[in-house]
C-alpha cells in the first residue's frame, strides 16, 4: 500500500488551526503559522501547493538577484543557521522553515516541499 504525503490540520488549544506537511515516510517537513479559521488554514495549504515549485532567492550570497513573484528566500538567521521562507507572488509569507546547520540541508527542505506539497492530501485531525 503506497503512502502519500499529507497536510494534517489540527485545532490548537487556543482555538486556532495549524497544519503539518508530512512526507510519505511520516516525517514532518514543515509546520504552519496559526490560522484563525479552518478556511484560512486550507487557503494557506492551497497557496503552498500552488507556489511549491517557486525559484530560490539565495540571500546568503554577497550579490544575489532579487526575484519577483513567488519565491523561496534562503537566508541566515541571527544564530547563523540557514532558513527559508516561501513567499506568495503578493509578497506574503506563507511558510517559514526550521533552522538548518548547513545550506544543503536547507535546500533539501525546499526540495522536499516542492516534491511533497503538490501531491499531498489534506486531512483534518479530530481531537480525542
Amino acid at each position: 500500500m503506497a503512502v502519500t504525503p499529507k497536510f494534517i490540520i489540527k485545532k490548537t488549544d487556543k482555538g486556532s488551526f495549524v497544519f503539518h506537511l508530512k512526507a510519505a515516510n511520516a516525517q514532518t517537513i514543515c509546520t504552519s503559522q496559526p490560522y484563525t479559521t479552518m478556511a484560512a488554514c486550507k487557503a494557506g495549504i492551497a497557496s503552498i501547493q500552488k507556489n511549491s515549485g517557486a525559484p530560490i532567492e539565495d540571500q546568503t550570497l554577497q550579490k544575489f538577484e532579487t526575484l519577483k513573484g513567488a519565491k523561496y528566500e534562503l537566508y541566515n538567521d541571527k544564530a547563523g543557521e540557514f532558513r527559508f521562507r516561501l513567499k506568495a507572488s503578493n509578497g506574503q509569507n506563507i511558510l517559514a522553515s526550521q533552522g538548518y546547520a548547513d545550506k544543503n540541508g536547507c535546500k533539501n527542505g525546499i526540495k522536499s516541499i516542492g516534491t511533497n506539497a503538490p501531491k499531498a492530501v489534506v486531512e483534518v485531525e479530530e481531537k480525542e
